[in-house]
């Protein structure tokens, strides 16, 4: 039997043990509280994230990195991106040595503009075979209910995404596989960036010519930066890409999209953040995003809008107007 660890026991990362779980894997979670930790041995559920959720019993909990890790076929990791490379480099020591180590993770990391799968090369000092990365419409709430839905699994060795698509194939969860890591990687980041302007839209009465015109050239913005950094082009119109997009845009779980929709309601940052113990990812990344492409000449004027908002230099309405307002350009590949 294959036996993955998963390191985060938040809404994805027990939602995805349960995945692994009803494919058949054998699963422990690692988790920073003894009390949830517990409590999901006890109960079979996360009383934090996934309350409502029985978890299978090939799931239970530990705040041991070590017994979380031992035999370990593959170890998926679930952490908020910012905190990745500290708590990484905690557990390298226990890491299987032949292990899989699986990106659940869509950020780039503030400072270094690294993508997830490079701060885990680096800071375990592993080649890139062995990393994988998990990405597409993974709205955890709806796969932890076991709706059906596809995802990606990127590594630039097959047969490593191989090995991660059939841990995880299960009855409801159907993942594809490519080598193409960067772009499945910029196309769940991204996302969440372009999220927080719907949402913002959304929260100040907008309707659905805005949603689709956010979206559209939110996508634009996510090619022209993957083909910066030689993606492939047609990443982005699969599910890692355009899949992805559509679902965190549009979804009322979609955290970014919710936490944009408070921004356009007038709420401040720090009224949103101290209201929630859910990570929209989307807030810390815009930064690390706007700084990937003015390291490569990349123009990405909603990442640009969207971090004005997130920094109070600009409000959600003058952030739409400025985007409107933008020099008209026709609509064609690289534009």
């Amino acid at each position: 039997m294959t036996r993955a660890g998963v390191f985060g026991i938040g809404t994805w990362g027990t939602a995805f043990a349960l995945v692994l779980a009803d494919a058949g894997t054998d699963v422990v979670i690692w988790g920073r509280r003894p009390e949830l930790c517990e409590a999901v041995n006890r109960t079979r559920r996360n009383p934090d994230y996934l309350p409502d959720i029985e978890l299978p019993d090939g799931v239970r909990a530990t705040t041991d990195p070590q017994e979380a890790a031992a035999g370990a076929d593959l170890i998926a990791l679930a952490v908020p991106s910012q905190t990745l490379r500290g708590n990484l480099s905690t557990w390298v020591p226990v890491l299987p040595p032949n292990a899989v180590l699986v990106s659940l993770m869509k950020g780039i990391e503030l400072g270094t503009a690294k993508r997830m799968s490079e701060v885990i090369e680096e800071v375990a000092d592993i080649p890139a075979d062995r990393v994988a990365v998990v990405s597409g419409p993974n709205l955890a709430g709806e796969i932890a209910l076991r709706q059906p839905a596809a995802s990606v699994v990127a590594s630039v060795d097959e047969a490593r995404a191989q090995q991660v698509q059939k841990a995880c194939h299960s009855p409801y969860f159907r993942p594809y596989t490519n080598t193409d890591v960067v772009g499945t990687e910029l196309g769940g980041t991204v996302k969440n960036v372009i999220a927080l302007a719907v949402g913002m839209a959304e929260g100040l009465g907008f309707g659905d010519n805005s949603r689709a015109s956010v979206i559209t050239r939110g996508l634009a913005e996510t090619a022209r930066l993957g083909g910066a950094l030689g993606a492939d082009p047609f990443t982005f119109s699969g599910l890692a890409g355009l899949g992805d997009l559509v679902a965190t845009c549009s979804s009322p779980l979609s955290r970014n999209r919710t936490f944009g929709e408070k921004l356009g309601r007038g709420m401040s940052l720090a009224e949103i953040l101290a209201s929630t113990r859910q990570v929209a990812e989307g807030v810390k990344s815009c930064e690390s995003v706007l700084d990937l492409a003015l390291r490569v000449g990349v123009d990405m004027p909603i990442v640009e809008a969207v971090t004005y908002v997130v920094r109070g230099e600009t409000t959600p309405t003058d952030m739409l107007r400025s985007l409107i307002a933008r020099t008209a350009k026709p609509e064609r590949h690289g534009h």
